[in-house]
């Protein structure tokens, strides 16, 4: 990712990355200078730096009764985030327990795009429990190896396991947080399966990925029932 695509990740408007990065180049500049650099018009970016000023990412100083701006060093933005962090764990109890609440035994999920795939891969990290799974064709590490890496460590930090039935003649790379046994006459598909805990994981591996979670205990129980038959069935 470039400077703009990840200060925009992280909230920014397109104006804010603008005026940032033109203080962040340039140094000080009155905000008329700035508009000019940027070019955008001047009520755009007296807003944009107002809204940087409140989050600490632009200081200014009077000169005579000129505004000059400035961008604070670029190590703020980590601080700015930690902050953010910060916030949002003093509203991680509430939340949870809303969220608890309201959720419905039976709930079903879906998600689309690689985000919404590795949405579904940190929620079996958050459920914590070993992820039993059949149909793998490494999908995942092809298709997101970045990811993998990172989804492996987490997997080795919370002591979680994966249990996978592949066809026989496929190889995986994972042999630290994952154990497998082969079937014999099995084709190859884009659809995964994974159970853990008391949900339902499918990933179809398509083009644009997508998948599903169900939250349901009977099913996850019925669906491990099937996954136990194949794998004391396996090699």
């Amino acid at each position: 990712m470039d400077v703009k695509q990840v200060l925009e990740k992280i909230g920014l408007s397109p104006n804010q990355i603008k005026v940032y990065i033109i203080l962040n180049d340039y140094g000080q500049k009155s905000a008329g200078k700035i508009a000019k650099l940027a070019k955008i018009d001047r009520s755009s970016c007296y807003y944009a730096l107002q809204s940087l000023i409140e989050i600490g990412l632009v200081s200014y100083a009077l000169v005579g009764n000129i505004k000059i701006f400035q961008g604070t060093g670029p190590k703020r933005i980590l601080e700015y985030l930690e902050e953010q962090q910060e916030d949002v764990k003093t509203i991680l109890p509430e939340l949870i327990k809303r969220h608890n609440s309201g959720k419905a035994e039976g709930q079903v999920r879906l998600f689309k795009g690689i985000k919404g795939v590795k949405s579904i891969f940190l929620d079996m990290i958050r459920t914590g429990e070993d992820n039993y799974a059949y149909g793998s064709e490494g999908q995942l590490s092809s298709r997101m190896p970045e990811f993998v890496t990172q989804f492996n460590r987490l997997k080795k930090e919370k002591g979680i396991k994966t249990h996978l039935i592949i066809r026989e003649g496929r190889k995986e790379l994972d042999n630290e947080t994952s154990e497998y046994k082969y079937l014999k006459h099995i084709k190859a598909s884009p659809a995964v399966t994974n159970i853990y805990g008391n949900k339902i994981a499918i990933v179809i591996w398509t083009d644009e990925p997508e998948g599903v979670i169900i939250e349901n205990s009977a099913a996850a129980q019925a669906f491990r029932s099937y996954f136990d038959f194949m794998w004391d069935n396996a090699n």
